[in-house]
């Protein structure tokens, strides 16, 4: 399903990308804006306190140079803030090829769409 109805108020049509890592689950959803980014209702700079942790969660914004045009509203559960980052990167790219179609090959070359299937080992 590449695209939902608005979670939230507004008309616009919000593309959806679901990303896992560890323990952590994120949905991410996507729209063309004003580059206001959100997880879990807070700004991302205030969610990922750490920087490498909010550097990993907006890395492929940065990299497909469309910050400033898409808003993205992102709800993150399970695992740690690390493992919440990591999930929240791979919904974003995910969510990012599907709003546009012609960076997927450019994402999965660079390994944003690759998943991290490392787990806590038994």
């Amino acid at each position: 399903m590449s695209t939902v109805e608005t979670p939230v108020v507004g008309t616009k049509t919000w593309f959806l990308g679901t990303g896992r890592r560890k323990e952590s689950i994120a949905r991410v959803f996507l729209r063309a804006g004003t580059g206001k980014f959100t997880v879990n209702g807070r700004e991302v700079d205030k969610y990922f306190p750490n920087h490498a942790w909010s550097h990993d969660a907006t890395e492929p914004l940065k990299f497909s140079s469309i910050a400033e045009q898409v808003d993205v509203m992102a709800t993150a559960k399970g695992g740690g803030v690390g493992g919440q980052a990591g999930a929240v990167r791979m919904g974003l790219s995910r969510a990012i090829s599907r709003f546009n179609p012609e960076l997927r090959a450019a994402l999965r070359k660079n390994g944003f769409l690759t998943r991290d299937s490392r787990m806590k080992e038994r």
